[in-house]
């Protein structure tokens, strides 16, 4: 018999009528104010003789839940995202950066302004700023590219005011090369990056691409709230089996908690193994996902040092980022920014599970998280944590999710194939990202699906991980994916 394993994040109800839902935004507060009228600068709300209205409406944007909470990670250690996708042509700095800039002008993407204060944000627009850092792959384009990766990872943005969010770089080799980009991650999600990318991949190589301007503005999380009260107060009724589960996970372990140094990664499955994956999760009833999160518990199992199941703190934890954009309805071409919440599980992980009871455990778990929308009381307990966040230290503000809500890795899966548009015949791009760790997860591993090929960029805090530990949790999920073949 398969052990349960322990959903963590959780969400609400079913919406009354979004006429309805919109006439209650005022009681939400602060956290959970709706931007409905903010949907672009063409649509902005018209000023008034407010001078508290005017100022408001020269920010029309307003931060979700889950970008404010970046902004205080961040201010704890940067929280940065890159990515990197290879072009099949050879390298033109001069092109390159005209590409570069074209795009961001026609996106919008220029002159953005942020108060840091009121989590509010503006594109001003101009004209585009770009410098492309053109790295030598020396020894070899791997090397260079986990070398490049781990120093965008770690070297902050300014902190608030007039900010440039992009960072671009290129790494020939050969006749191809590799452009690269690093990002505030507050800004935008994974999917918006990889659309920018493709635009810009377009652009330089003289292909068509996209000429209308992009919506910049969308709505934060507070309507989904309002279109599921039930189950947001269904949500709220588990927070107490979620405390449960916390108290029986081991904790993440830090030699030195305030240092966030993040190290970086990546390897590939190879085609004929992550085929055969594909093909067992498709055969056992779950997603590509929930068998990775299975593969992150048994590799977490194989790290650490034997476990005592009769324990207090006996199970494991893996977390994983969701994408709200559908929900949201918002579509990845034509509205840029960042739609993310996150969810939770444990796992005692019994000694001797195999990947496929330890795969249905979890998709059993994320198909209540996902029917319950238990992501909205993720987005809750941030509110609150911000709150509480106030009255800490930044000692305590490191600290305080390894010790009340311990997940010890992270997974942020996104496939390429249902974003990049690329000629008929054209092979899938190669495509690595690496995502940060934040406070959260001393691990996160982006999982990043193109074509035939599943690459593994792997972020890790080294006061908590060595990197013969992330050698022996490589090996381990290739030696897992490597049996279903």
């Amino acid at each position: 018999m398969r052990s349960t394993p322990q959903p963590h994040a959780v969400q609400a109800g079913e919406p009354p009528t979004i006429r309805q839902a919109e006439e209650r935004v005022a009681a939400i507060g602060n956290f959970f104010q709706n931007d409905v009228a903010k949907t672009s600068p063409d649509n902005a709300v018209a000023p008034s003789d407010s001078a508290a209205e005017r100022a408001a409406n020269a920010l029309p944007g307003r931060l979700n839940l889950f970008q404010a909470t970046m902004l205080d990670w961040r201010d704890l250690h940067p929280y940065n995202a890159v990515h990197a996708v290879a072009i099949e042509q050879p390298f033109d700095a001069d092109a390159l950066t005209a590409a570069i800039a074209t795009e961001l002008s026609r996106t919008g993407l220029t002159g953005l302004v942020l108060d840091r204060t009121r989590c509010r944000y503006a594109w001003r627009g101009g004209p585009a700023q770009v410098r492309v850092e053109t790295i030598e792959p020396g020894v070899g384009w791997q090397a260079s590219l986990v070398s490049t990766f781990e120093r965008h990872l770690n070297a902050p943005f300014v902190r608030e005011g007039r900010i440039d969010p992009f960072r671009f770089f290129a790494i020939p080799a050969g006749d191809t090369f590799f452009l690269g980009l690093a990002y505030d991650h507050f800004i935008a999600g994974g999917d918006s990056i990889v659309v920018l990318l493709n635009a810009i991949v377009d652009r330089y190589a003289g292909r068509p691409a996209p000429s209308a301007r992009m919506q910049l503005y969308p709505r934060t999380h507070a309507h989904l709230f309002l279109r599921h009260p039930w189950r947001f107060a269904l949500g709220l009724a588990r927070l107490p089996g979620l405390a449960a589960s916390c108290r029986r996970t081991i904790r993440p372990r830090y030699a030195k908690i305030d240092d966030g140094h993040n190290a970086f990664t990546f390897f590939f499955v190879a085609p004929a193994q992550f085929l055969a994956l594909r093909n067992a999760a498709k055969g056992w009833g779950v997603t590509l996902n929930d068998a990775v999160m299975a593969l992150l518990l048994l590799a977490q199992d194989a790290v650490m040092a034997p476990r005592d199941a009769t324990a207090r703190r006996h199970e494991l934890a893996v977390a994983s980022i969701i994408n709200l954009r559908s929900a949201h309805g918002e579509d990845t071409r034509t509205t840029f920014g960042q739609f993310l919440s996150s969810f939770r599980l444990s796992h005692p992980v019994p000694r001797g599970i195999t990947l496929y009871e330890l795969a249905c455990d979890v998709h059993q778990a994320t198909s209540r998280i996902k029917r319950e929308k238990l992501f909205l009381t993720t987005l809750f307990a941030m509110a609150v944590d911000r709150i509480l966040g106030r009255r800490q230290t930044p000692l305590q503000r490191m600290s305080v999710y390894a010790k009340n809500y311990p997940v010890g890795a992270g997974v942020s899966s996104l496939n390429i194939d249902t974003l990049w548009q690329r000629t008929e015949g054209a092979p899938a791009p190669t495509y690595i990202r690496g995502v940060p760790t934040g406070p959260l997860s001393p691990l996160v591993v982006a999982v990043t699906a193109s074509g035939d090929r599943l690459c593994l960029g792997v972020s890790y805090r080294t006061t908590a991980i060595s990197q013969d530990g992330i050698a022996t949790l490589r090996d381990d999920i290739l030696r897992r994916i490597d049996a279903l073949s």
